[in-house]
């Protein structure tokens, strides 16, 4: 699972590059274990976000990492004063994703974190669908400088995807078929719900900065548009229109439901109550697709 490697990932290169510091508040505290760069701030989101800051001004590759929610929505002005106002490099690692934490309640859902960051300027969004991927990802993320976010989750494909997160085709339709653009960890329920589709598909782990130059190639001469996201539905809506405001076509755009589900239930059960399980996703297309 994501969770248990990025731990291990952490302490392993807290003890190989002095660079590294670790910012936590709580959550994840005990798996990475007492380090003298490890800091836990306490139930203190914000100064979690304050303190990568000075230490990134300072010199350090800071990480900070909690659920989803706590990360991204709690500190949200941190996010885009302290660091990207200031111009300053973080790695922000989140965990539940949209529902993984369900049976903890609405405080640990976070379905428009993906949104809410990429509304600031300045983000790398990695949205990893296989351990290997998101170890890739982090890997390369420790030895930059940028401001980059990585959603881990409990979901996963059935195999990691070759490349480097950009946009990569998997299976082309005829020429004219509908792309399916699976985003992460909807690739599985998608390749089973177009299993006897002629349909071309599409996958795609780097979602900002979105590849417009690459989403226009895959998609070829045809007219229609399947976006698979595991998060809010609709968020990059706005940047597949772009990529293709010249010229005319459809979107069908797929993920989490922007309304609250008040009962308690495992991932898949929300999976399948936002309709992306291969079978809601199958539903959607035929309706979509005719």
């Amino acid at each position: 699972m994501m969770r248990p490697r990025f731990y291990e990932l952490v302490r392993e290169e807290l003890d190989a590059s002095e660079r590294l510091a670790v910012v936590t508040a709580e959550i994840g505290t005990t798996p990475i274990g007492p380090h003298p760069r490890h800091f836990n701030v306490g139930i203190r989101e914000q100064l979690m976000i304050g303190v990568a800051a000075g230490l990134a001004l300072e010199g350090y590759r800071p990480v900070a990492h909690s659920y989803a929610p706590f990360l991204v929505e709690r500190p949200y002005e941190f996010l885009k004063l302290d660091l990207g106002h200031s111009d300053l490099g973080a790695v922000l690692v989140s965990t539940g994703a949209s529902y993984d934490a369900s049976r903890e309640g609405r405080t640990h859902q976070a379905p428009e974190d993906v949104a809410a960051l990429a509304a600031l300027p300045g983000w790398t969004i990695h949205v990893p669908g296989h351990v290997e991927e998101m170890e890739l990802q982090l890997r390369r993320a420790f030895a930059g400088d940028d401001r980059v976010y990585i959603r881990l989750t409990e979901e996963t494909n059935h195999a990691r995807v070759d490349g480097d997160g950009g946009l990569i085709v998997l299976r082309r339709g005829s020429p004219g078929a509908p792309l399916a653009l699976a985003v992460g960890p909807t690739l599985a329920p998608l390749l089973e719900a177009v299993a006897d589709r002629d349909v071309t598909v599409a996958y795609l782990t780097t979602v900002r900065p979105f590849p417009r130059a690459e989403l226009r190639d895959a998609l070829g001469d045809g007219t229609e548009v399947v976006l698979v996201e595991p998060y809010l539905r609709g968020t990059s809506s706005a940047a597949v229109s772009a990529a293709l405001e010249d010229r005319p076509h459809r979107l069908l755009a797929l993920g989490v439901r922007n309304e609250e589900l008040r009962h308690y239930g495992t991932g898949s059960e929300h999976r399948a109550a936002h309709g992306l399980d291969a079978a809601g996703i199958r539903s959607s297309l035929e309706r979509f697709l005719g």
